[in-house]
This record gives structure tokens, C-alpha cells and sequence, in this order.
């Protein structure tokens, strides 16, 4: 995979993780009970932020200075 590749990856995955989140704000907002749908999308939420920050920590390495 790219450089770019791995750029525009990144980006999709900010993108579904940011819907997840306002998906999981507007069900919790309607006082929805289906609570096993809430917690699906918070579990792929962290699915996806493990992905992001692999991807970043790959695309912006530590520099200790």
C-alpha cells in the first residue's frame, strides 16, 4: 500500500468514524431502546479508531527530540 493509499484510507475511516458517532448520538437523542444496536456501532467505532491510529502512527512517526 502507498503512501497515498494509506492517506486516503485514513480519510474513509474519519469519515465512517465521525457518522458512527453522530449515528450513535441521533439513537441515544430519540431515546431508542435497541441498546444492541447502539453498543454494534460504539464497537465499531473502536474498531475504527485502532485503525486510525495505526495508520498514523505509520504516516506521522514519533520524533523524539
Amino acid at each position: 500500500m502507498t503512501e497515498q493509499e494509506m492517506r486516503k484510507r485514513l480519510e474513509a475511516l474519519r469519515i465512517e468514524h465521525r457518522d458512527l458517532d453522530a449515528a450513535i448520538e441521533a439513537l441515544s437523542a430519540s431515546g431508542s431502546s435497541d441498546q444492541l444496536q447502539i453498543a454494534q456501532l460504539k464497537k465499531r467505532k473502536l474498531l475504527l479508531k485502532d485503525q486510525i491510529a495505526i495508520l498514523e502512527d505509520y504516516l506521522i512517526p514519533d520524533i523524539i527530540a
